[in-house]
């Protein structure tokens, strides 16, 4: 579909609610809605937003992102919001990182592809956010008064973490070990608040002010790093960090 000359993908699924995203990594639009609901009505509803939606693909646009990474030494990789250049060194034994002052030294085997590389940094990722999630878990299970079943660590190019409130199981992006703590703590309370209110509506929004009421500073803390090639889903205020469909 393509409205006021922005291409527009519509997907239809069973959902209650119509949900609309500006894409990484340059700015498509999607349109989420329910099955039966016809054209004319998603057209009028993306009319209705398409101010926004131009003001959202041109930030995207313009914004500063990371080129594909490489691995290699000079590169800058950030860990807790903090960034950090990349060294590189061989070894015969396990790969390894470590961090001295402003540098993170990678010590790989000699011969080592990109891919291989990559790997190893996601998986050093996710164990460090593995460390860090369970006692925000348990922080928020006391003060909330619901638990969580399970969670996970997954590379997410459209939320920073999404909640099965039916399993009380929640997923947290592997980005996030990119950014600063106050971030990932942001997202756990987020997504453990859908057990309590599925919906973002103003029930979610007086429960997350009054849990965490800078949590709007964070969130445009969150969003104002240089981002990685695929981050940075964009919704209307509300809407904007993950998919309870």
């Amino acid at each position: 579909m393509t409205v006021g000359g922005i291409d527009i993908m519509v997907v239809k699924k069973d959902i209650k609610n119509m949900h609309l995203s500006v894409l990484p990594p340059d700015g498509k639009v999607r349109i989420t809605t329910p099955a039966s609901t016809n054209d004319e009505t998603i057209r009028l509803f993306a009319m209705t937003k398409l101010t926004w939606m131009k003001a959202q693909i041109a930030k995207f646009e313009h914004q500063p992102r990371q080129t594909e990474r490489e691995y290699v030494t000079g590169e800058s990789h950030y860990f807790w919001g903090k960034r950090y250049r990349l060294q590189v060194a061989y070894t015969t034994k396990a790969n390894n990182i470590r961090f001295i002052g402003n540098t993170a030294i990678l010590t790989v085997h000699e011969g080592s592809t990109i891919k291989q590389r990559e790997n190893f940094m996601n998986e050093w990722y996710r164990a460090e956010l593995k460390k860090r999630i369970p006692p925000l878990i348990e922080q928020w299970e006391n003060i909330l008064g619901v638990k969580v079943a399970d969670f996970g660590v997954k590379n997410m190019r459209t939320r920073w973490g999404t909640c099965n409130a039916t399993a009380a199981r929640i997923w947290i992006n592997l980005q996030l070990a990119k950014k600063p703590l106050k971030c990932l703590e942001y997202i756990v309370l987020h997504e453990m608040l859908h057990l309590i209110e599925k919906n973002h509506g103003k029930n979610f929004v007086a429960l997350i002010d009054m849990h965490m009421p800078d949590w709007r500073t964070t969130k445009e803390m969150l969003n104002g790093f240089v981002l990685d090639k695929y981050e940075g889903v964009v919704r209307p205020d509300g809407d904007d960090l993950d998919d309870d469909e």
